[in-house]
């Protein structure tokens, strides 16, 4: 279970970030179509969190977003992924669009980020997106048949 010390970091019209640090998740929610200066705020928002709090797992809530520009995919992919990896992102789950293109779009950017060593996992809700990031990067526990071997 996620502890109780969520702090909002940013909130407006088109969006929610949090960091959550007990876990070290940045979480966002996006609450309608976001692009352009409002998605590249929010973004750097939460990369200003990963250098600061020593973040390395991200929750993006994306179900109320569509397909980026090719300016913000290009953007997001050569600017800002180097940057926020460099800062320690390891592991990102994912609500996707509940918008078909947008979820194309999304896949994009899993496939690419996959590609360069980050985690990647897709939930249908938060809550199933925050349980996973929660465990993932953390020791598993050792079964028995390997400590026979």
């Amino acid at each position: 279970m996620l502890g109780t010390s969520k702090r909002l970091v940013l909130e407006n019209d088109v969006v929610r970030l949090w960091y959550h640090p007990e876990e070290r998740i940045v979480h966002h929610q996006f609450l309608k179509f976001i692009w352009g200066k409002q998605f590249r705020e929010v973004l750097n928002e939460g990369l200003k969190v990963f250098e600061h709090e020593g973040a390395t797992k991200w929750l993006s809530d994306d179900r109320e977003n569509s397909a980026l520009s090719k300016d913000d995919t290009e953007w997001a992919m050569t600017d800002w992924f180097p940057r926020v990896a460099k800062a320690g992102w390891k592991h990102w789950s994912i609500v996707l669009p509940r918008n078909v293109i947008g979820q194309m779009n999304m896949t994009r950017f899993i496939a690419a980020y996959s590609a360069r060593g980050l985690v990647v996992n897709v939930f249908e809700e938060p809550a199933a997106a925050l349980d996973w990031l929660e465990r993932a990067g953390s020791p598993q526990p050792r079964s028995r048949a390997s400590e026979a071997t």
